[in-house]
């Protein structure tokens, strides 16, 4: 979800996960700041980032500000081990931040997929390849997130008479 951070990246331990944890840092490291609603928002988002930065075992990406109500994004990568045993790192952060959490095996992945309280979305980005592993991780999304994606990206949600 765009709103709602970490977003949260489960990769495979190995060189396609390290691509994409490297094409991520990249891109965002060309992202502008963009201004938060309110200095409460700003203030949260900054304590959020702290917390993940004093995790054990999270290791910084792409470490930004948040200045005022300016804010950049912050990108973070912990073994799915860390993960599992902190948490803290689901916690929910309002703003651009992301955390690639590094599985070492399928099993992991699994694992880190069962630890999910409950989500807005989940999406499986794959290929051919990945077909075995999606039918594994399919029957546990489902129940984690209240949609399920293959190889797309969530909407944002429209603030509007209707929604509400």
């Amino acid at each position: 979800q765009f709103c709602t951070n970490p977003g949260i990246a489960v990769v495979l331990e190995g060189p396609e996960g390290e691509a994409f944890a490297e094409a991520a840092r990249s891109a965002l490291s060309e992202s502008g700041a963009q201004v938060m609603l309110t200095d409460g928002i700003a203030a949260a988002y900054r304590d959020g980032a702290a917390r993940m930065q004093e995790a054990a075992g999270v290791q910084e990406m792409l470490t930004s500000m948040c200045d005022t109500r300016q804010a950049k994004p912050f990108l973070f990568r912990v073994s799915a081990e860390d993960w599992l045993g902190n948490h803290v790192l689901s916690e929910e952060v309002f703003g651009p931040l992301g955390l690639v959490v590094v599985a070492k095996d399928e099993a992991q992945m699994i694992a880190v997929a069962k630890s999910f309280v409950g989500q807005l979305t989940a999406t499986l980005h794959m290929d051919d390849s990945d077909a075995t592993l999606a039918r594994r991780l399919l029957p546990v999304l489902e129940r984690k997130a209240g949609r399920v994606l293959a190889n797309g990206f969530p909407t944002g949600v429209e603030v509007c008479d209707s929604m509400v």
